[in-house]
C-alpha cells in the first residue's frame, strides 16, 4: 500500500487507463498544457500529447457530443467540465443522447463515455459555480452515477467507469482533492453498485454522499464520545446503486440518517428514504432524518454559504433527533 491523495489517486488512474487501452483520450477546458483547473490532468498532456489530451473551447454542449460521437464510433472518451454548474449546458448531449442511444437501438450501440464534473462547494465560488447536481441524473435511464469520496475509491471507481460500457457521470468533489488515503500498489478495480461501510456501529445508521461522508465520520467520532454507535455507510455509486447494504444496516440500528451536497427537496437522500421506507419500513424505530443543503442558490459571503450547506453538526443534530 502507499499512500496519495484523492486527486492524484485520481490522476493515477488516468494515466494507468491511457496507458492500458489507446482508445481513452481526455476532453476539456484548460486540461491540456494547463493540466486542467485544478491539476486533475497534471502532466498528461506532456506524456500524452495533444490528440489524447484534447483543449476545447468553452462549448459544453459542443464538446460533450464530440465525446458521445467518439465513444458510438469504438473510443474510451473522458470529458471534462470545469464545474458541475456546467452540466446543464451539456444536457441535451447527456441526456437525449448518452443516455438514451442503448436503448434506441435495442442493445446494438453503447456509449462508453465518462463525463467529470467537480463540485466547488464551500469555496466561496459564487451562484453559478458551487452547485451540487448529483441528483439530477439519478433520475435518467442510461446514466450511471459515481460519487468517489477516498483515495481509494476514486481510482478504483474510475478506472471502472473508463472499462464500463455505458456513460458515466463521475462526480469529483474539489473539497476532497486534498484528502489523504492508502492504495495498492498493485492494479485494483471496484465494481459498481456496491456500498462500502466505512464505519460500523450499533446505534443509528448514516448513509452519506460524496463529501458527507468524512462530514459524517467526524460526527460519529464525536458522537462515540457519548456512547452513541454510528454507521456510517458510503454507496459509492448511486446508479447502480446498493440498496441491500443499507437495508441490513437499519435491519440492525432501526434508525436512519442521510447525509448529502445536494439540497433536500427531491435530492438523492429522498430517494434512499423512500426506498429504505418501501423495503424495509418494518425495522424503523424513529423518522428518517435528511441533512442536505438548504433550497436555495449557493451565495458567495462564505458566512451564508456554510450556514446553507450540512456539515458534521448538523448530522450529530440530527442523529441525536433519531435516538
Amino acid at each position: 500500500m502507499k499512500k496519495t491523495t484523492y486527486i492524484e489517486a485520481f490522476r493515477e488512474a488516468l494515466r494507468e487507463e491511457m496507458s492500458r487501452d489507446e482508445r481513452v483520450f481526455l476532453l476539456g477546458e484548460d486540461i491540456g498544457v494547463y493540466g486542467g483547473g485544478f491539476k486533475e490532468t497534471a502532466g498528461l498532456f506532456q506524456e500524452f500529447g495533444e490528440k489524447r489530451v484534447i483543449d476545447t473551447p468553452i462549448s459544453e454542449n459542443s464538446f460533450v457530443g464530440i465525446g458521445v460521437g467518439a465513444a458510438l464510433s469504438g473510443m474510451r472518451p473522458v470529458v471534462f467540465l470545469m464545474f458541475a454548474d456546467l452540466l446543464p449546458l451539456a444536457c441535451e448531449q447527456i441526456v437525449n443522447e448518452a443516455a438514451k442511444m442503448r436503448f434506441v437501438s435495442a442493445g446494438k450501440m453503447s456509449v462508453p463515455l465518462v463525463i467529470v464534473p467537480i463540485i466547488m462547494q464551500g469555496f466561496s465560488a459564487g451562484i453559478t459555480h458551487s452547485q451540487s447536481l448529483i441528483s439530477w441524473f439519478i433520475h435518467i435511464p442510461g446514466l450511471k452515477t459515481v460519487v468517489p469520496s477516498t483515495p481509494y475509491d476514486v481510482k478504483g471507481l474510475l478506472k471502472t467507469a473508463v472499462r464500463d460500457n455505458d456513460p458515466v457521470i463521475f462526480h469529483l468533489n474539489a473539497a476532497l482533492f486534498g484528502i489523504e488515503g492508502l492504495i495498492p500498489e498493485e492494479e485494483y478495480l471496484i465494481p459498481f453498485g456496491k456500498a462500502d461501510i466505512k464505519r460500523e456501529g450499533e446505534d443509528v445508521t448514516v448513509v452519506a454522499i460524496s463529501s458527507m461522508v468524512h462530514s459524517a465520520i467526524k460526527a460519529a467520532e464525536e458522537l462515540a464520545k457519548q456512547g452513541i454507535s454510528v454507521e456510517v455507510i458510503d454507496p459509492r455509486t448511486l446508479i447502480p446503486f446498493d440498496k441491500e447494504t443499507i437495508k441490513r444496516s437499519v435491519q440492525k440500528t432501526g434508525k436512519l440518517v442521510i447525509a448529502e451536497t445536494d439540497c433536500k427537496t427531491g435530492g438523492v437522500g429522498a430517494e434512499i428514504a423512500a426506498i429504505v421506507a418501501e423495503e424495509a419500513f418494518d425495522s424503523l424505530a424513529a423518522p428518517i432524518r435528511r441533512v442536505a443543503c438548504l433550497d436555495m442558490p449557493p451565495p458567495f459571503s462564505p458566512v451564508l454559504e456554510k450556514y446553507m450547506m450540512p456539515d458534521e453538526n448538523k448530522i450529530i443534530n440530527a442523529i441525536k433527533g433519531v435516538i
